[in-house]
């Protein structure tokens, strides 16, 4: 039974769980980790099959013109080996009741979608989607889900019940986004956890069906907007709008307190360890003579870990979680902001996987991809649409109004056109996307027509950004010197700690 296809949204719900209904919820996560794990491996296994079968080597040899044939034959070599949701389901199924302790802590609706879940990993290393699997340890299994809201893990009377355990949820009454899901209709119920200040905590989330409440100040109109995503800020214009902002803004980075968390970590690690790394030997640097730590030793090895080395951990991760929290909600500031001058977003097919290679630290900071998925994702529910359009093919940031290319190293960032426009390389980018066809080929007649009555906006965009660029060097280097100690982390939200590092 496949899940509807109507528009659905999302409603995170804390809930109360003592700790007794905690070691039951533990022992069911721990039964459907397993069965996790044991379907991954099925899983794996045929689809390794259904690679190495004739059908699947004799499709691979023909056209893609030929593509009837290529998936008829696909097809066979999978049901050759039983390789589908439907069989691997039926696997679940039959592991559960071999075992009998996860039939007795998991329902059959949830043990259909556990082995779903395990059916479309494998198939992202079968479609080069992925390059491996992972099988599931304890602290990597944090949620299970449902099939409907009928039966096994569902929302009834405004309570979450599984089998036996009633859990009751934390409702804010003034929130209008809580509110507002609980009187939509629910399709599915996911359960997880988190950990927060070191602690464990449950939420439930329900899949509502029908579209999100919708905030006065995030309203969206009608209207194109182009972009131009960089690294680390993008550039939209609009039809009387322009901006040039950065991602994840004034975001405290904790660097410096992660950086020393690690080196504690590696001080504990080495010494409760020394077995598994070579000896230290003596280096020279320069004029100084320096004593060099030894490398890890080659092989798998166990590790112990001591109490201190674990809640030295636990703040590094806590940190991170700080940061990357409330990196994700600026971001979506950011959707919101640029949605209000348009839904009809136009922006070039950039490769975010291959920045990630070059600049790693950065897209992880600044998180390109997700401004990019929830402007789409939000686009498109507000019956827009997310425009891409080859790179090579239209090279915005090379390209003059005269037709001309020339181009430009990744230092310069200011535009110079032949025709004596000057402007910020990001902004005439996101503005000659506007006009870029659906073929993939720019319009350079209407770009050149359009310019003069948007060339006040596309100035005034940029003295803004360098205004903004001044502000924050002055204050980089106050945030840059903050570190946790400076402020309680316990008992305190995103915003909190993060007012209280800027103050």
């Amino acid at each position: 039974m496949a899940k509807s296809k109507t528009p659905s949204f999302v409603n995170t719900i804390p809930l109360l769980v003592d700790s007794k209904q905690e070691s039951e919820l533990l022992a069911r996560f721990q039964a459907s980790r397993q069965l996790y794990n044991a379907c991954l491996n099925e899983a794996m296994t045929r689809m390794e099959l259904v690679k190495k079968s004739d059908f699947y080597q004799a499709a691979k040899k023909l056209s893609r013109e030929q593509k009837k044939q290529r998936s008829t034959m696909f097809s066979e070599a999978r049901k050759l080996y039983r390789y589908s949701d439907y069989e691997l389901q039926a696997y679940a199924t039959n592991v559960s009741n071999k075992s009998k302790w996860i039939a007795d802590k998991i329902d059959s609706n949830t043990q259909q979608t556990i082995a779903t879940r395990a059916f479309r990993t494998s198939e992202k290393v079968l479609f080069g989607l992925a390059k491996k699997v992972r099988f599931k340890t304890p602290n990597r299994f944090r949620s299970v889900e449902g099939k409907s809201n009928k039966q096994g893990l569902r929302w009834k009377d405004n309570q979450l019940v599984w089998g036996k355990i009633k859990l009751n949820p934390i409702i804010d009454e003034s929130n209008p986004v809580i509110q507002h899901g609980l009187y939509s209709p629910v399709k599915y119920v996911r359960l997880l956890w988190k950990e927060i200040n070191g602690k464990r905590r449950w939420f439930v989330q329900l899949i509502h069906e029908g579209v999100p409440y919708q905030k006065p100040q995030n309203y969206i109109i009608d209207g194109v907007v182009g972009l131009d995503v960089n690294i680390s800020n993008i550039a939209f214009v609009a039809d009387n709008h322009a901006g040039l902002l950065p991602f994840a803004d004034k975001v405290p980075s904790f660097q410096k307190e992660i950086t020393r968390l690690q080196r504690k970590m590696q001080r504990f690690q080495r010494s409760f360890n020394s077995d598994n790394y070579e000896p230290d030997f003596i280096a020279k640097k320069g004029r100084k003579i320096v004593v060099t730590k030894g490398k890890v030793k080659k092989g798998s090895r166990k590790w112990n870990k001591s109490n201190i080395y674990k809640k030295i951990a636990q703040k590094k991760r806590e940190l991170e979680r700080l940061k990357g929290a409330y990196a994700k909600s600026q971001n979506r500031k950011l959707v919101n902001e640029i949605l209000r001058y348009g839904n009809i977003i136009k922006t070039e097919k950039v490769s975010i996987k291959g920045w990630q290679k070059r600049y790693g630290k950065a897209i992880l900071s600044k998180s390109p991809g997700f401004v990019q998925s929830e402007l789409k994702r939000k686009a498109e529910n507000a019956g827009g649409q997310f425009i891409t359009f080859s790179t090579q093919k239209t090279a915005l940031s090379q390209t003059h109004l005269d037709g001309s290319r020339v181009k430009k190293s990744l230092s310069q960032r200011v535009h110079r056109d032949v025709t004596g426009i000057v402007m910020h390389r990001d902004i005439f980018s996101a503005f000659l996307s506007r006009y870029v066809n659906e073929d993939d080929t720019l319009s350079l007649r209407d770009a050149v027509n359009q310019y003069p009555g948007l060339e006040l906006i596309l100035r005034s965009a940029w003295q803004q950004y360098q205004t903004n660029c001044e502000q924050v060097s002055a204050s980089e280097s106050r945030l840059s010197h903050l570190s946790s100690e400076q402020f309680d982390l316990k008992g305190k939200s995103v915003n909190q700690i993060v007012k209280s590092a800027k103050s």
